[in-house]
This record gives C-alpha cells, sequence and structure tokens, in this order.
C-alpha cells in the first residue's frame, strides 16, 4: 500500500534536511615520511651571503633582467594560458554540480494550425458531421518546474567530486605556473654559464694560436721538431671545435628563452648579448619539513584533490543502487481556438507529479560502475602516493646536487688560486729568461681550463638551487594562493 502523498513529501524531505549521502567519506591519506631531509644538515651549513623567501626565490638572485624575464614567463607563456583555460573548464562543470541540487523551470508557447483530409477514415467521420470545418488551431503557455530530490546523496557527491577537481585544476594551474618560473630561471642561468664558458673557451683558442705559432717558428729554425708543432696544431684543433658546439647550446637556450616567455624565437637574444656573471644562488629560508612540503607544493596538493573526487565519485556510482525521486509542475492555459481566452479560467491547466526512478533490474551494470569507481579511486591513492615519494626525492637530489656542486666550486676556486700564481711565476721566469713562452702559454691553457670547469659548476650550483626551490614549491603563497590570482587575471585579459 502507497504512503500518502504528504507523508511521503515528509520523509523525502525529512531525508534531505539530514544530508546523509552514500558512499565513504573522504579522509586525506596518512603519508609516512621521515621528519626531516637527508640533506638539511649540508644546506644549513652553506655560507651564503642572503637567504631568499621562498614565495619569489627568483629575485634572491640580485639580477634584475632574470626578474624581469620570469614576470614577463609568468604573464606570457602558453603552457600557462592552458591550465587557466582548463580552471574555466572545471569552474564551468562546478557550477553545473551546483544547478544539479535546484530545481528547474522552463516555458513554453505554442501555436499550431491544423488542416484535415476528409479522405482518412477520421476525416470522412468529420466530414459527415454538420457545421465540420476542415481548419483547426491550437494556442498553449506553459510554465513548468522540475526537481530531482537527492534523497541518498548522489548528486551531492557529485557536487563534492566537482569541487574537488576544481580545486585540483586550481592547484594545477599554480604547479604549471611554478614550473615555467623554474624552467625560465634555469635557461636564463644556462645561458649566462654558456656565455662564460664560451668568452674562455674563445681565450684558450687565442693561447694555442700563440703556442701553435711559436712552435712553429722554432721548427722552420730548427730548434723543435716538427712532432711539437702537430701536437701544437691537435691542440688548437681541439679547442676551436669546442667553440661551435657551445655557440649552437647558447643559441637553442636563448630560443628555448623566448619560447618560455610565449614569443618568436629571437626576440630577446640582443637584450641577453651582454656577457654578465653566472648569478650566485642565495640561500634557502624556512625549507621546511617533509610534511610541509606535501601541504606547500601544488602539485601535491593536486593530486590529493584528484583522490578526493575519486572517492566522492564512489558515492555517485553506489546512489545508482537506491530510488531517485523527483518532483514536476505544470502551470498554464490552452485554447483550440483564436478568440482571447487563452489565459481565461476556463483555459487553464495544471499538473503535479511526483516521480519514481529505480533500477530495479539494472544491479550488474550498478556493479561494474561501483567496482570502476574504487579501482580509480585506488589509482589515483597510488598516483599520490607515489607523488609523494618523488617530491621527497627531487628535494633530496636538489640538496645535493647544490651541495656538492658549491663544494667543487671551493676545490675549483682553489685550483685556479694555485695555478694563476703558477702562470704570475713561469710569466717572471720567462722575463727573467728562465723558460721561453711555451711554458707561459700552456700555464695559460691548465688555467683556463680551471675557469671552465669552475664556470660549469657556478652554473650547476645556481641550477640545482632552482631546483631546490621548484621542489620544495616555492614560488607561491599557499595561504592566499597569491601566483594563481595572478595567473587568472593575466588569462582573462
Amino acid at each position: 500500500m502507497l504512503a500518502h502523498p504528504r507523508s511521503l513529501a515528509l520523509l523525502l524531505s525529512a531525508s534531505v534536511l539530514t544530508g546523509c549521502a552514500v558512499g565513504p567519506d573522504y579522509k586525506a591519506p596518512e603519508i609516512a615520511l621521515s621528519p626531516t631531509f637527508l640533506g638539511q644538515q649540508g644546506i644549513d651549513r652553506r655560507p651564503v651571503q642572503h637567504q631568499a623567501d621562498l614565495t619569489i626565490w627568483w629575485a634572491a638572485f640580485n639580477d634584475p633582467l632574470l626578474t624581469r624575464l620570469v614576470a614577463l614567463a609568468l604573464e606570457q607563456n602558453l603552457d600557462i594560458a592552458q591550465t587557466a583555460a582548463r580552471v574555466a573548464q572545471s569552474r564551468a562543470a562546478l557550477r553545473y554540480a551546483d544547478a544539479a541540487l535546484l530545481p528547474a523551470a522552463n516555458a513554453s508557447i505554442s501555436a499550431a494550425r491544423a488542416y484535415q483530409s476528409v479522405e482518412t477514415p477520421l476525416g470522412q467521420v468529420l466530414n459527415a458531421t454538420p457545421g465540420f470545418d476542415r481548419y483547426g488551431s491550437s494556442y498553449e503557455a506553459n510554465l513548468g518546474a522540475s526537481w530531482e530530490i537527492d534523497v541518498f546523496g548522489g548528486l551531492r557527491r557529485g557536487q563534492e567530486a566537482a569541487h574537488a577537481a576544481y580545486e585540483a585544476s586550481e592547484a594545477g594551474a599554480v604547479a604549471t605556473g611554478l614550473a615555467v618560473a623554474a624552467q625560465t630561471a634555469d635557461v636564463y642561468v644556462m645561458i649566462r654559464g654558456l656565455q662564460a664558458r664560451i668568452a674562455i673557451a674563445r681565450q684558450q683558442v687565442e693561447t694555442r694560436r700563440r703556442l701553435l705559432a711559436i712552435v712553429r717558428l722554432q721548427v722552420e729554425k730548427g730548434i723543435a721538431a716538427e712532432l711539437q708543432m702537430n701536437q701544437a696544431e691537435g691542440s688548437l684543433t681541439r679547442a676551436e671545435a669546442q667553440v661551435p658546439v657551445l655557440e649552437a647550446g647558447l643559441d637553442a637556450a636563448m630560443n628555448a628563452l623566448d619560447v618560455l616567455l610565449g614569443v618568436p624565437p629571437g626576440t630577446h637574444r640582443a637584450e641577453l648579448a651582454p656577457v654578465v656573471p653566472v648569478p650566485v644562488a642565495p640561500g634557502l629560508a624556512a625549507t621546511g619539513t617533509p610534511a610541509e612540503m606535501i601541504r606547500r607544493r601544488p602539485d601535491l596538493i593536486a593530486a590529493e584533490r584528484r583522490l578526493a573526487a575519486a572517492n566522492a565519485r564512489i558515492g555517485v556510482a553506489i546512489s545508482e543502487y537506491y530510488p531517485k525521486f523527483s518532483l514536476a509542475a505544470l502551470l498554464g492555459s490552452a485554447t483550440a481556438i483564436a478568440s482571447g481566452n487563452l489565459f481565461t479560467a476556463a483555459a487553464s491547466q495544471s499538473q503535479g507529479v511526483l516521480g519514481l526512478r529505480w533500477r530495479l533490474f539494472d544491479f550488474g551494470r550498478v556493479d561494474a560502475q561501483i567496482e570502476a569507481a574504487r579501482g580509480q579511486e585506488a589509482e589515483a591513492l597510488a598516483a599520490y602516493r607515489l607523488a609523494v615519494l618523488r617530491a621527497a626525492e627531487d628535494v633530496e637530489n636538489a640538496f645535493s646536487a647544490l651541495v656538492k656542486r658549491e663544494a667543487q666550486v671551493g676545490i675549483l676556486t682553489r685550483g685556479e688560486a694555485s695555478l694563476t700564481r703558477a702562470r704570475e711565476n713561469s710569466l717572471a721566469a720567462y722575463q727573467g729568461g728562465v723558460v721561453s713562452l711555451i711554458e707561459v702559454l700552456d700555464a695559460d691553457g691548465n688555467l683556463l681550463q680551471v675557469r671552465d670547469a669552475m664556470a660549469q659548476a657556478q652554473t650547476e650550483a645556481a641550477r640545482a638551487a632552482i631546483a631546490s626551490f621548484r621542489a620544495l614549491g616555492g614560488g607561491w603563497d599557499a595561504g592566499s594562493k597569491r601566483l594563481y590570482s595572478h595567473l587568472s587575471t593575466t588569462q582573462q585579459r
């Protein structure tokens, strides 16, 4: 026996107000991580002149051009534009999920005119009726409304999933922005390092040419063997061959920087042409713990939100086990003549419907949907745990590279000082007539080799610092979502 409609309506209203929703409630997973980073002590012992603010770490390199290029990249990069567009799509999906919980209303107006055939059975009967008019007109105006009552929470779980997906897209946009900022700084440092190495390589070529000229003169005078000249020629060739390779790398790096800035290759080449030293890596202030890194890194936030969305979709699938209730109403007016009585009491019409839809004999498909949703949730959980581990790996690798590269710079600095003194001593001996110019040029060559290695080490140290800032999630204020607000504003322009 069916319940009284009023009692049923009260029961449905009470179910909705209690807020019960089928499916598992989401709980953020526990991640076991060490209390500190393994490389933290080495980072803390670094001798640095100043500390970097993690939210705007690129400014701590004290290079105005680097700071300006990063700002341009955040405004113009096309990867960021794509992620901002995906955020807009997720925002629209969230609005759609919100609207699904609300009633829907529609209005319709129609007018029709028909001409009846007298050759059909119905037409023959009507034609035999006195006063039959083969023409007929009808007019109708209606206002309807419908509402699916979310008794078991399927729509609310869908709204929960859409909200988590939107938050994931927001965090993903921030992660893209941070990656672009880090890539821009990384390429810029590579450019400065390559410029320094090209200058050293050209000095090396000039030194080897002078050496070859002296040896060739000695061979012509019979003082040196031709073997020495061949060796000098080979040394010059090796030095000359390094220059085109480094120049090609510099061209590629400058082109890559322009693409990051969203402009055609070559746009900023003239601006980058003046050679300046490789920026010195600043200190890392407030690196925090691995647990704090999880809460700060936007890519991990995005992975966790995707997990929350997958969890909510399990409830959406489970809700298909239960009946769906809906309310519908119609209020309007209809008439078959055009005599102005369309909206009179005689022409009025109304309807109220309490609907029930239940997939009674479809549980096999529902089971499959639930199993698929649980599988997606398990996949999202594994992806999140893996993302956390890889984030910790990124930090440890960046810390290790930074400390070791700076140690290498220190060793090479001492080596440069020793070879500089050796070169000065050989020059003094040459001026005193004790040694030949060959010894002086050899000392120059050794000194330039060490300087080249030091330029590489300085470049890699700065790149390791950039990788550390990126791995720690630096570059945005997680509390105010400052970088994401900037990205959204940029996309709307």
